[in-house]
């Protein structure tokens, strides 16, 4: 069966063929570390693992590589703060770190590697020098500037046409440049008027001398650092090849960020720099998008505490990488109970296979074809443009069989049991990244019983009249990710 992958490059579904039949290079443009990551930023890193993973399941290597932009002038406004650091490098560190917990936290199989833009400076200098040697970029005032004029394929991946694009980069770099359209390779003299901006925006009342200035590093053009574009160029032909097989990035990536990786990438090495562009639709929340600067997002961290690994992962599948996604009290609830059917649906093989109501020599045609129309459905969803919402519905109806077959008849078909086990395993778990039956393992039992213990001395407090103490419990179990509901029943809880 044939994977197809829509392919913003040419606007059409295409058959996935990469260049080496038995490796796919795949490059995913990652986080810019200047605040906390969201559930945006999650919705592209677990459909890029999805990818990854249906990849390898369907037989190919995969190498992935997926980079954090440490240099950046957003992350310089944030220096000072005491809970980050002093300078550009320490903010970077400590966002990085939570961004590799939260893909821990999301059951991330790990890239091949994770380069930083500050890492490869070198690199990026090489780079930009043959494209100056090319003939495709110029200095200025001691930065480097692409020359947009002379691509002729400039705006194949957006669609824009040169003649009709607007300045790129901030206002103070238009009179350096030769065109409006063109784009910074390098920044001379570190960022100074960009971080003092920035600065202010993030709420700092300090002036121009006190406001902290980024990394710099020397260059053939003098002391400077990098342009935003030129780094994903550099990382992914350092760690993968000049041309790749697959590009993923964030909707709103396009352009200006993926056009120019394409113009340079391209420009320095006359080669395609990635035959298939698949872009993530942005997450929304109440009709606009996710993001930091807005202020509207909920943090990775928070929902994991709240409702767990799985839940939030059937809540990003629930909607293939390529449409719209809104997170909603509505749509998490869904999710929700999504995960709940599926868990139950695959705990109920379980006991029922392993029961001595299990037998050999009994056949339940229905259930065997459901297992293999399971598997023939989950293929056909994430061939057809990693389809996750389709292939998330082939298990949910196999749980629906394996339900009919277990409430209708006291032995049990041992055989097709264990092979929808296996397909739960193999497509949830393997495929789709599900964590089956972890809430039964020994570090999720011990932690539910000393929840419970404090909730018997919570009662135990309440029946004594000590509320205020009960309070206190309450809201210290709160504070590390606990949520109890008091019922007529008595206190429930949930993570």
């Amino acid at each position: 069966m044939t994977l197809y992958v829509s392919n913003t490059l040419t606007g059409e579904k295409e058959a996935f063929e990469p260049q080496d039949p038995d490796d796919v290079l795949l490059y995913y443009c990652g986080l810019t570390v200047s605040d906390p990551a969201h559930l945006g930023h999650a919705r592209g890193w677990v459909h890029v693992d999805v990818m990854h993973r249906w990849l390898e399941h369907q037989g190919y290597g995969v190498r992935h590589v997926e980079n954090f932009t440490d240099v950046n002038e957003k992350i310089v406004a944030r220096a000072g703060d005491p809970d980050l650091g002093d300078d550009e490098a320490a903010v970077a560190e400590h966002y990085i770190q939570d961004v590799l917990d939260d893909m821990r936290g999301l059951n991330l199989r790990r890239a091949e590697v994770y380069p930083r833009v500050s890492e490869h400076v070198p690199e990026i200098v090489d780079l930009i020098e043959t494209l100056v040697e090319g003939g495709h970029a110029y200095e200025s005032n001691g930065s480097v500037y692409f020359d947009v004029t002379t691509f002729e394929d400039y705006g194949k991946l957006s669609g824009q046409q040169v003649e009709e694009i607007e300045e790129q980069g901030d206002p103070d770099e238009l009179a350096e440049k030769r065109h409006p359209a063109d784009f910074a390779l390098w920044k001379a003299d570190g960022v100074k008027p960009e971080s003092v901006r920035e600065h202010r925006k993030a709420g700092h009342p300090l002036g121009d001398d006190e406001c902290p200035s980024g990394q710099t590093w020397d260059s053939p053009w003098g002391e400077g650092r990098p342009g935003w574009h030129i780094e994903c160029s550099a990382m992914s032909m350092t760690h993968l090849d000049s041309t790749i097989d697959i590009h993923v990035g964030g909707q709103d990536l396009v352009f200006p960020h993926h056009e120019n990786e394409v113009a340079q990438s391209e420009a320095a090495t006359g080669q395609q720099f990635s035959k298939y562009w698949l872009h993530v639709r942005l997450l929304e929340t109440k009709a606009e998008k996710m993001s930091s600067s807005l202020g509207n997002f909920t943090t990775v961290s928070d929902l994991l505490r709240e409702e767990g690994p799985n839940v939030v992962r059937m809540f990003l599948v629930s909607t293939a990488y390529h449409n719209k996604a809104v997170f909603s009290d509505e749509t998490l609830a869904e999710a929700r109970e999504r995960w709940e059917r599926l868990e139950r649906g695959y705990r109920t093989a379980v006991d029922a296979c392993d029961s001595t109501g299990a037998r050999t020599k009994v056949t339940d045609r229905d259930l065997r074809s459901a297992v293999e129309r399971t598997r023939r459905e989950f293929a056909e969803g994430m061939n057809d443009d990693f389809n996750t919402r389709e292939a998330t519905t082939a298990l949910l109806e196999l749980v629906s069989a394996v339900n009919a077959h277990v409430g209708e008849r006291d032995e049990y078909d041992y055989r097709a049991l264990r092979d929808a086990i296996d397909a739960f395993e193999e497509l949830g778990g393997g495929v789709l990244g599900f964590q089956f039956g972890a809430e039964t393992d020994g570090e999720a039992s011990i932690a539910d019983e000393v929840v419970q213990l404090v909730l018997d001395v919570r009662e135990a407090e309440r029946e004594a009249g000590n509320y205020e103490r009960a309070d206190d419990l309450r809201d210290e179990l709160e504070a590390i990710g606990v949520t109890v509901e008091d019922t007529d029943d008595g206190a429930t809880f949930h993570y």
